[in-house]
């Protein structure tokens, strides 16, 4: 059975370098799904959730991240991230204490001029996303759906 090599990379690290049957990303026009011998694909992530399989009936490993790239040429997927966190490494609490914060800040719009208020609501947005991995990672009960 054919692979996908997955590479994920942030500036800090590599984070990620395996191969796998399955790999799901928030691609900036909609949640894409790509599975081995895929065509060709460039283009830009969003904050939220990436998972891959290892095997087809695997149950999916997840990362939370705050966006990025991803290049697909044969079956080698390169994701040039933002930032990227495997699930078990996120801080549930330190997560809820940011998006507070962000929350906080978002809510004073009129303080803020336009660059910041971009700046504070893509944190607020990848704090969402941190969480939303997280908890799916936690959960008991097995796979849950993507959006849910």
């Amino acid at each position: 059975m054919s692979s996908i090599r997955l590479k994920i990379v942030t500036p800090e690290k590599l984070i990620l370098e395996e191969d796998v049957y399955s790999v799901t990303l928030p691609a900036e026009s909609g949640e894409i799904t790509v599975l081995p011998d895929h065509i060709p694909y460039i283009g830009s992530i969003r904050s939220g959730e990436i998972f891959f399989r290892r095997e087809a009936n695997a149950e999916p490993e997840r990362l939370a991240t705050s966006g990025g790239f991803v290049e697909l040429h044969g079956n080698v997927l390169s994701v040039l991230a933002d930032t990227a966190e495997r699930a078990e490494e996120i801080d549930i609490e330190r997560a809820e204490e940011a998006k507070k914060k962000a929350e906080e800040l978002k809510s004073q719009r009129s303080l803020l001029d336009g660059e910041e208020y971009a700046r504070v609501a893509a944190s607020l947005e990848k704090e969402f996303a941190r969480l939303r991995v997280a908890r799916k990672h936690r959960s008991k009960g097995g796979f849950i759906a993507p959006g849910q």
